[in-house]
């Protein structure tokens, strides 16, 4: 068995612990090698199991949050009956999402809940890095955007359409996002009931995930780096941002003047004309060849998700997901503010509503204050109910999110996370490095991220 895969199951080890850890789209349990080594080296066998899922590996991938939910909660549930089978006796779990994955383990803990794991294993610590919460449809505006969003949902077979929420999970009428992030779900009672829940964000240069799905935020004060002050944890300068307060507008006078913005940005664009050149020959060939794959993918992922509903033992996951009987009224009234957002396609909310929305103030890459509590139906009330907040006005513009997506914000927010921004400045593939996903000197920046979730967040 591979280091990355290895798990401690001998009854002669007294650790009562299990950490697992759930890779990302397109990923194997080789991605999180460093993750699972750096835990080890911190904690011996003695004190912490280590699980690192693979039943999602490779294009499994596609298969959905719920499909790759179940089949590591299975894993999860093997390992935890092999070990009490050998007299080792587990008390507390840990579960650690990458990029996707954090999806993947949000929908595992759910069903772990529902199954009453929890009332005999405490959970513990909660953690993802890079995890698009919010999905990857993107707010910015124009025919580029439009044409991503409609694009890549259309990939990706059923995590594709999930990912930009188009899809409609069973039969509750709403996509399975929004299903996560509500309050009556065993998925959020699940995370509710973990001790620690902290996630990881990279500030820029994330392609796959960007900031504000990841960070949970109605803002992304990090798109003109040029134009705030950064506020870094101490020992880890200039890496990880501290999560309350985390950045601040400069004041007009310390902003570059828009001469010395424009000539920057002039010969950067020059340096990059070569490489634009290669990029317009080579991304039709890429696009041709990636709907190729993808279609040849999908069908692939629809025959494994006949095959998966097949199998046995999926009955005891099929359980009720919400916790009480709005769920019909509730998913039809959502279900049609979702067709009407979908034709908005601005980049930010209009400047004199930002009073009126659940924006995350952009001063702090942690959840701003919760809003003043108004009275409203279980699970959350109508999405122009969840956008409203304080009259405080926010630092930074609120981007153009549907409403499924404001209300994920202010129900997350709710359960409570600690919100590190990462700033990685010495690779553009930030996704990967972030938890340095490949050996590899230019992901070093990332060693620190690992440094620091082991050695501050993870508790044992």
């Amino acid at each position: 068995m591979e280091e990355s895969e290895r798990t401690s199951i001998d009854p002669e080890h007294k650790a009562d612990h299990l950490c697992v850890l759930v890779h990302g789209l397109w990923g194997n349990p080789s991605h999180l090698s460093y993750l699972a080594r750096s835990l080890r080296e911190k904690h011996s066998e003695d004190n912490l199991n280590i699980l690192v899922a693979k039943s999602n590996s490779g294009s499994y991938t596609y298969d959905g949050i719920e499909t790759g939910g179940e089949r590591v909660t299975q894993e999860i549930e093997s390992l935890l009956q092999e070990l009490e089978h050998k007299g080792a006796s587990i008390t507390k779990l840990s579960v650690v999402g990458y990029s996707l994955g954090g999806l993947i383990a949000r929908y595992a803990i759910g069903l772990l809940h529902s199954k009453g794991w929890f009332e005999r294993i405490q959970p513990i610590n909660f953690t993802t890095f890079a995890t698009p919460h919010l999905g990857v449809r993107t707010p910015l505006r124009g025919y580029h955007s439009q044409l991503w969003n409609a694009f890549g949902s259309r990939t990706l077979s059923a995590s594709g359409r999930q990912l930009f929420t188009i899809d409609t999970f069973r039969d509750t009428n709403r996509p399975i996002l929004s299903l996560l992030a509500d309050p009556d779900s065993i998925f959020m009672q699940a995370l509710s009931l973990f001790k620690n829940r902290a996630l990881y964000a990279n500030i820029v240069n994330d392609r796959s995930a960007p900031f504000y799905t990841t960070a949970i935020s109605a803002t992304d004060p990090f798109v003109d780096l040029g134009a705030v002050n950064l506020r870094y944890l101490d020992s880890y300068s200039p890496n990880i941002l501290v999560p309350e307060q985390a950045v601040s507008p400069k004041p007009a006078q310390d902003q570059l003047s828009l001469y010395t913005r424009l000539t920057s940005g002039s010969q950067n664009l020059l340096m990059r004309v070569p490489l634009y050149t290669a990029l317009a020959a080579l991304i039709p060939i890429a696009t041709v060849a990636w709907t190729i794959n993808s279609g040849i993918q999908s069908f692939r992922s629809n025959k494994r998700i006949q095959l998966h509903e097949q199998g046995k033992g999926l009955d005891s996951y099929r359980i009720p997901l919400l916790t009480n009987g709005s769920n019909t009224a509730r998913s039809a009234v959502s279900g049609a503010f979702r067709r009407m957002n979908s034709t908005q396609g601005q980049d930010y909310l209009p400047e004199s509503s930002d009073e009126d929305l659940t924006a995350l103030n952009g001063a702090s890459v942690a959840a701003a204050a919760a809003a003043p509590e108004e009275p409203r139906t279980p699970g959350g009330g109508s999405p122009l109910e969840l956008k409203r907040t304080t009259s405080r006005k926010a630092d930074f513009p609120t981007l153009a999110l549907s409403d499924e997506q404001f209300a994920m914000i202010r129900h997350l927010d709710d359960v409570g996370w600690t919100k590190y921004g990462v700033h990685i400045r010495n690779h553009g593939h930030t996704h990967a490095a972030i938890i340095v996903r490949v050996e590899k000197p230019g992901f070093d920046e990332g060693r620190v991220v690992v440094r620091h979730w082991v050695e501050e967040e993870f508790e044992i």
